[in-house]
């Protein structure tokens, strides 16, 4: 006899995932096995801390929210509505609900069973890869606004992690620490101690693994006082083990650790407990595999030993801007987060290459980067600018102390390269001389090119003023911040000469309204986005910065929120050029990434028309900044 709803209930279930990746007699035998509840406003269909369903749901129509108790009241988490399934990943671990589900309108819910389900958590891997996405992002409790007011993915994106690693094998540590059965606590815990390791497995004779224990283990039933360290380890250690081959997916993984609700598998050759053990594979090595998550790359930079190994959390940290970009994340947000990555990278570097240092540094110094880095604006690998400051020393001692400081500069630099980020065609390193020198000598060159300015020395203050703290002793910025902003307000010739550069950068547009290109050189008839549209956004805010003696502030975007608010009259100015350079320096992100370069040159013939008018409607805001510093400088007197 045919059965009409379960044909119905399958029609609706293939809309959605992870059903619309089952075969269709698949889909069938569950449709046929489902509930179909309809729910009134204001039911619950579980409550917080009650025990979980052997069933999750799905809704048919209506909404549900999900709520989290708080004391007297309740958090609204999320809203299920059509096609959203909920109670899933509780029914996995089988733990108490952690939210309640109640309908917030009259609802239909299908209520799958555990039962049904749960074979093709096993056997089929597009169904892993969707339960990867869905535990990996908490079931969508973390997100932000993206400029369109769309709610988006905070923490990780579902579809490049399941690109990077759903089906892909996991890395796992190939050698495993061991012991014997008659082996005291205190004897595994002087190892793990020993070899700073979380785990210990427990073989027999031919290396099968017969139990755990883990650093949770040794808090939980030796701190305790519930066993001796004087116990031999069987008293503690959890057995079976699970176990798995070592073609186990990052999917695989994922879900066996919240399956089993443990923090540990063990390899073995042929995937059972009565082979060999071959490695251990810990929930920090599938986080790790999560390569897109910006804590986790973050995480990972301060434990690599190696700077060979910093190259992949780098390359990692491109696809994880090329996500953010086609989700379209507010541009703040975006810098912020690759910033922060990138700010790890260069610290774990430095500390790397104190390591290799002969000897500790002589004196205190600090670690500077400069440009758009120390403007927290580099998503691009591109060259680098940095520079050391180190603490005042005699001058019989100064060449020694700068020997130091040049030597350990040099293994940074080439660290960074190394890492992808190019050497400065000008030099302006750490690892020349001219930008590695103590305190005193600094604020003098400071001063100089503040009281005496030249053509370079104006160059020079535009990229060494935009600086920025990254190691050491941080004191020593705070100083130099100091003698930037006591010379500004000396010498109002400084900010109008700056003003004047600002003025002179090659226009954009021609008297026809069409864009000038690159009339000769490597990069002949290709636009400069960065010299003819971004940097007098840049130089502009900072020259209006320093007027006000806004310390701390050395972002772009975050200095022209500062200026709307100091001048409401000007604010629409502000407001403008913030807006003209999220879009500019977006524009310029997505064409490094799809031409592999710094995104600076761009071929005019590869734009869209819609694309060309989104840039040209960037410089109506440069014409009024450059008006708005020639009026309030009187640059005309420069020129």
């Amino acid at each position: 006899m045919k059965n009409t709803i379960a044909e119905r209930i399958q029609d609706f279930l293939k809309q959605f995932p992870p059903f619309d990746v089952l075969k269709k007699e698949e889909l069938f035998s569950i449709a046929g096995q489902i509930r179909v509840l309809y729910i009134q406003k204001g039911e619950y269909i579980f409550q917080q801390d009650t025990s979980c369903h052997e069933e999750f749901y799905i809704v048919r129509e209506g909404a549900i929210g999900l709520y989290r108790d708080v004391k007297d009241d309740q958090d609204l988490v999320d809203i299920c509505d059509t096609g959203d399934l909920f109670g899933l990943r509780i029914m996995i671990i089988k733990k108490n609900y952690r939210m309640s589900a109640r309908a917030d309108e009259e609802s239909i819910v299908y209520a799958i069973p555990a039962t049904v389900f749960e074979p093709f958590i096993e056997d089929n891997k597009e169904v892993n890869r969707f339960l990867l996405g869905t535990f990996a992002t908490h079931a969508r409790n973390y997100y932000t606004e993206t400029e369109k007011g769309q709610k988006i993915d905070n923490t990780i994106s579902i579809e490049v992690a399941n690109d990077l690693s759903a089906l892909r094998s996991i890395t796992y540590n190939k050698k495993p620490i061991t012991c014997s059965l008659d082996d005291t606590i205190q004897d595994i815990a002087k190892k793990m101690t020993k070899k700073k390791v979380s785990c210990v497995v427990i073989t027999d004779q031919n290396k099968c693994p017969l139990g755990i224990i883990t650093d949770g283990d040794l808090r939980a039933k030796v701190a305790t006082g519930f066993s001796l360290i004087t116990d031999t380890v069987s008293k503690i250690m959890i057995s079976p083990v699970v176990t798995y081959s070592k073609k186990l997916t990052v999917a695989e993984a994922q879900i066996a650790l919240i399956k089993h609700n443990i923090s540990h598998l063990c390899i073995t050759k042929d995937g059972t407990i009565h082979s060999k053990l071959t490695g251990i594979l810990s929930d920090h090595d599938v986080l790790v595999s999560f390569g897109n998550n910006p804590s986790v790359l973050i995480k990972e930079a301060r434990r690599v030993k190696k700077i060979q190994k910093l190259r992949y959390i780098r390359k990692q940290t491109e696809k994880l801007l090329k996500s953010y970009l086609e989700q379209d994340i507010p541009t703040p947000h975006i810098l912020h987060i690759i910033s922060e990555i990138n700010d790890a990278l260069i610290v774990r570097i430095i500390e790397l290459s104190l390591k290799e240092m002969p000897s500790p540094p002589p004196v205190k110094f600090c670690f500077l980067v400069l440009g758009s880095q120390g403007r927290s604006e580099q998503l691009l690998a591109t060259d680098q600018d940095n520079a050391i400051v180190f603490e005042d020393v005699d001058e019989e001692n100064y060449k020694a102390t700068q020997n130091y400081f040049l030597a350990l500069a040099n293994i940074i630099t080439k660290g960074l390269h190394t890492i992808g980020f190019e050497y400065c065609p000008a030099e302006m390193m750490a690892s020349n001389p001219r930008w590695c020198m103590s305190l005193s000598k600094w604020s003098s060159q400071f001063k100089d090119w503040m009281t005496t300015p030249t053509e370079e020395g104006t160059l020079l203050s535009s990229i060494f003023f935009d600086f920025q703290y990254i190691y050491g002793d941080a004191t020593m910025a705070d100083t130099l911040s100091d003698v930037v902003f006591d010379g500004v307000n000396k010498s109002n010739r400084f900010l109008g000469l700056l003003g004047v550069s600002a003025l002179q950068k090659p226009s954009p547009l021609g008297f026809f309204k069409q864009f000038l290109v690159e009339q000769n050189g490597e990069h002949k008839d290709t636009f400069d986005i960065k010299i003819r549209a971004m940097m007098v956004l840049i130089d502009a805010a900072r020259i209006l910065t320093l007027q006000y003696n806004l310390k701390g502030v050395n972002n772009t975007l975050q200095r022209y929120s500062k200026l709307a608010e100091i001048e409401p009259k000007n604010a629409d100015i502000y407001e403008s050029c913030a807006k003209a350079y999220r879009v500019l320096i977006k524009f310029r992100t997505r064409q490094g990434l799809l031409h592999k370069d710094s995104g600076r040159y761009i071929k005019l013939n590869t734009l869209s028309k819609k694309d060309k008018l989104r840039l040209k409607r960037c410089f109506r805001p440069i014409r009024d900044i450059q008006e708005l510093l020639n009026i309030r400088f009187q640059l005309k007197t420069f020129m």
